[in-house]
């Protein structure tokens, strides 16, 4: 994938600070992710590696700098009138998965995948019923459509989560630490329905996760966050057998 191919990238990242009070927690991350990009993002807690993620979603907004979501392009600082509309026109274009689920426990798992598409209008109700129907079935949920949350398991509340996140058709998925609050036993489940995004659908993918194995296997570029700032990135077989800085080796010798 050519990096002079501007036509193809989906979300750009320039120049982003982020500060919380007194505490700048993003020092000026630079970043281009491509269209079936996978890009998994690791460092230590504090790095600043969620925030990042966080302020491409506009969850958070960037102090200064700029994002740029499938054509549009924000800048940091105040939210305006216009700006909030911008926000919403952006948001469209993204799909984001927690690390906690926050589906809707008094909706069905259905319910909760079919309400943004619902809600935004796009489709009729038999339409956005059948694609959630079918985002279920690729998910592995389909028998699970008339049931509520809390009778799943955390893995299929997370599948339910990912399905939610697919059902507005974005151009690009964020997933933030998706496994971090699931049971071992669990977290392979949702690791193959990502891979799986991957491989068949080609989505747009930026993860930010400590799973080596996941990044070896799907990933395209990694990129290691190191106080606030992107210390090194590239391919994962280059970046996990011979990083460059040693606080990126002392880092993957703590989590492989």
């Amino acid at each position: 994938m050519s990096s002079d191919d501007v036509s193809d990238v989906v979300v750009r990242i320039e120049d982003l600070h982020k500060s919380f009070g007194q505490l700048e927690v993003v020092k000026g991350v630079d970043m281009d992710v491509h269209r079936g990009e996978v890009v998994v993002i690791f460092g230590r807690s504090g790095s600043g590696k969620s925030t990042v993620l966080r302020c491409v979603n506009f969850i958070e907004d960037p102090t200064s700098g700029s994002i740029e979501v499938a054509g549009i392009r924000l800048e940091g600082g105040h939210r305006t009138k216009r700006k909030r509309e911008q926000i919403r026109q952006l948001r469209v274009h993204v799909g984001m998965v927690f690390q906690q689920f926050n589906l809707f426990p008094n909706m069905t798992v259905l319910d909760n995948v079919t309400c943004a598409p619902r809600c935004a209008g796009k489709g009729s109700d038999a339409e956005i019923t059948k694609r959630g129907q079918e985002l279920l079935e690729r998910v592995g949920l389909a028998d699970k459509a008339g049931e509520h949350p809390i009778r799943l398991s955390g893995g299929q509340q997370q599948r339910v989560a990912i399905a939610r996140a697919l059902a507005m058709e974005p151009d690009v998925m964020l997933f933030d630490e998706p496994t971090s609050a699931l049971d071992p036993e669990l977290t392979g489940e949702v690791l193959s329905v990502m891979k799986t995004l991957s491989t068949e659908m080609h989505m747009t993918m930026m993860v930010v996760t400590h799973e080596m194995g996941f990044a070896r296997e799907v990933a395209d570029r990694m990129a290691f966050f190191h106080e606030g700032r992107i210390l090194e990135e590239g391919p994962p077989q280059q970046l996990i057998s011979s990083p460059a800085h040693p606080e990126t080796r002392a880092f993957l010798d703590a989590v492989l």
